[in-house]
């Protein structure tokens, strides 16, 4: 968690964060689910102050029971508790220092594509979802657009000084990359968000792609993606995490090298 405080110590903003999926509610009306309701808790209890929330390594997570607003304000009211329990009761640490940021985009691998008469057998599928997109693979095939084997997914690398490392990954991203990312970065001073820059698709880990099931490949189906994901998809993203805060050290130690995009 961070906060930001005015000279006078007033509380002018606050940012959280959860690994869940914020699907409480199902339905089609806008909402903010379970983070939504924490923030409006934290700004009623702050006035002035604006709270704000990312979203953690959190896909293969889910709110239960759900599917009330009764219980998206319940949840929402729990973790906004949370952390006004570690902004009035617990000392915070200060941050300092410069601001220093790197952000990519890998071409990130798909595993072996589908053939087009692969693709014309699942346009005869009982699964709509499955025949919508066999569908529009097909309208691109006819196009001229080959299927792409890979995918521009974005990651980025965040630092304020020595006291906080911020990593963002793209799409809906499950624990095992925050557990593994800070086991290998700075602990409990890294953060690990997911659904930044782009949503494309479940991005598992090698295990949770091993499992199969809905985040190991299912929901490609759902994204329009035309395969699963390479078994090397873990060991890419992570290699380029590193390549990234490893650019930044380097960057941080030359100032005639500015932080720019990859």
């Amino acid at each position: 968690m961070l906060a930001v405080r005015d000279a006078d110590e007033n509380l002018t903003a606050v940012l959280f964060g959860y690994a869940c999926h914020a699907t409480t509610l199902s339905g089609y009306q806008w909402s903010g689910d379970y983070p939504g309701y924490a923030q409006i808790e934290l700004e009623k209890s702050h006035p002035g102050c604006v709270a704000l929330f990312f979203a953690g390594c959190g896909a293969d997570q889910n709110p239960l029971p759900r599917r009330t607003v009764s219980l998206a304000q319940h949840y929402g009211q729990r973790l906004a508790t949370a952390v006004d329990s570690v902004l009035m009761t617990s000392l915070m640490q200060p941050v300092e220092g410069p601001l220093r940021t790197a952000y990519a985009e890998i071409d990130l691998r798909l595993d072996t594509l589908p053939t087009r008469e692969e693709i014309e057998l699942n346009s005869k599928s009982d699964n709509r979802y499955e025949v919508a997109r066999a569908t529009m693979l097909l309208e691109q095939i006819d196009d001229g657009v080959p299927l792409s084997q890979t995918y521009p997914y974005p990651v980025s690398a965040w630092s304020i000084g020595d006291d906080l490392q911020l990593v963002t990954l793209g799409g809906e991203v499950v624990v095992d990359y925050a557990i593994r990312l800070k086991s290998e970065l700075a602990g409990t001073r890294t953060w690990v968000a997911g659904y930044a820059n782009d949503v494309m698709a479940y991005i598992p880990s090698r295990r949770v792609l091993g499992e199969g099931g809905y985040e190991g490949g299912g929901a490609m189906v759902y994204y329009g993606l035309p395969t699963v994901w390479s078994p090397e998809i873990e060991t890419d993203i992570i290699n380029e995490v590193h390549r990234l805060i490893d650019t930044e050290s380097v960057e941080s130690t030359n100032p005639q090298l500015t932080n720019r995009p990859q």
